[in-house]
């Protein structure tokens, strides 16, 4: 079977390549998505966080099986679908972030790990399953 992938857009951030010690929860980043794709953002800025789905398009090519959580070697080897290393079989990225802003075809949010030009392949509405989980318009809740 052959998957294939097409970027929905791109990642603007401050963070242009890997670095150690990064805070991910204060880096306000912008994404910006295709113009053709425009009409399918209505709507979200009505919700308070967002689910991206990225590609890691710095990792390396080989997938590994066993690496140190964080790329710390002073922690043991863990499996890595037990961590959020970019060096996967497929080498997909999720997090989900707050939204900060929308303007037109461009998002501003907060919390994204990911470098600056790396693809974007998807964007959902982040459903929050408690009151205090986060914000989303009525035809989420039912209402």
């Amino acid at each position: 079977m052959e998957i294939q992938l097409r970027p929905i857009g791109k990642v603007i951030s401050p963070v242009k390549y890997p670095a150690s010690k990064v805070k991910w929860s204060e880096i306000i980043s912008t994404i910006e998505i295709d113009p053709q794709w425009e009409e399918g953002l209505e709507g979200v800025e009505y919700f308070s966080h967002l689910i991206v789905l990225y590609w890691f398009h710095l990792a390396g090519e080989k997938p590994l099986l066993k690496v140190h959580p964080r790329g710390d070697p002073s922690r043991p080897l863990r499996g890595v679908f037990s961590t959020r290393a970019p060096v996967r079989p497929n080498r997909i990225g999720v997090t989900v972030v707050k939204l900060l802003r929308r303007n037109g075809n461009r998002l501003e949010v907060q919390g994204l790990d990911a470098f600056d030009g790396t693809p974007v392949l998807d964007i959902k509405p982040y459903f929050p399953m408690e009151e205090d989980d986060g914000e989303a318009p009525p035809w989420v809740r039912g209402g």
